[in-house]
């Protein structure tokens, strides 16, 4: 077999492969969207299909007239946004210590807790957070569940930021400081500006998690006007009866706001994921 032969085997097999994934990946979101269009008596038919012979769009204004799957969205965003901004700030500032001053027994302490945390279930944290939260009254509140998302993206955050600082020579520093300019101006005007893909890439982090967040939500929150989406979504789901068309329209409405956020800052986001992955 020819050089030339190998090479469009070896790229037919890849895009075959390929496909495959993409098939896999995606299967249980195409599902998903099919069985929310569909009415009741096609979701429960006995023999599943993928065509739909009476689309409709009913389960999803069930979802947003009914329910309030509005106000259910607006307390993901507040909660979202804030975790999301709250451990940028955090990490920002924690990823430039852990970076300009790696040596510091204290920052290699720090380090190494941070690592030993992310290795701890989030559901052994429950009890201790609940009861944290109780004694400071924040049950019940966007405050509860600002804190503990929080608590939870700090560390890969600021590992992911402490990388994106290594990344960047200290000389650029050095020339601002020689101009007159203080540490913190440094930071903010010549540091901070040559990260914006990493930023990107960790609040799309941060943001996520907080959004996609199950467990703390369900417990912290008992009251339907500060309840956040993920938890509404158990709303289609009783006793004994499941209601899959409310369930998967309100997945479906769940799911698109992060893949249309991530869609437009992929860039950004694989670029974040790259900085400091090739280092000199």
């Amino acid at each position: 077999m020819s050089i030339a032969s190998r090479r469009r085997t070896s790229t037919v097999i890849t895009y075959v492969l390929l496909a495959l994934l993409a098939v896999y990946t995606l299967f249980p979101f195409l599902w998903m969207v099919m069985s929310a269009l569909k009415p009741a008596n096609e979701i429960r038919a006995r023999t599943p299909s993928f065509l739909i012979a009476a689309p409709t769009l009913d389960n999803f204004v069930r979802v947003l007239v009914q329910h309030d799957f509005l106000v259910y969205i607006r307390n993901s965003l507040v909660v979202s946004l804030a975790a999301c901004a709250l451990s940028l700030v955090i990490s920002l500032l924690a990823g430039y210590v852990f970076s300009r001053n790696y040596r510091m027994k204290a920052v290699q302490t720090t380090n190494f807790a941070m690592l030993v945390s992310q290795m701890i279930p989030g559901v052994l944290l429950l009890v201790p957070l609940y009861i944290t939260m109780r004694n400071l009254g924040l049950l019940d509140s966007y405050g509860a569940l600002i804190l503990a998302y929080t608590t939870f993206v700090i560390p890969l955050s600021t590992f992911m930021l402490s990388s994106a600082y290594d990344s960047i020579p200290t000389s650029l520093e050095e020339a601002a400081e020689i101009d007159g300019a203080s540490r913190l101006r440094t930071l903010t005007s010549v540091v901070i500006p040559v990260m914006v893909p990493s930023i990107v890439s960790v609040g799309l982090y941060a943001f996520i998690t907080a959004w996609n967040e199950f467990m703390f939500g369900y417990i912290f929150t008992s009251t339907d006007a500060l309840r956040t989406i993920t938890p509404a979504i158990m709303l289609f789901k009783g006793a004994n009866t499941v209601d899959w068309g409310g369930l998967m329209a309100a997945s479906v409405i769940a799911v698109l706001p992060v893949a249309i956020i991530f869609l437009f800052l992929q860039r950004y986001f694989i670029s974040g994921l790259m900085s400091g992955a090739v280092k000199g």
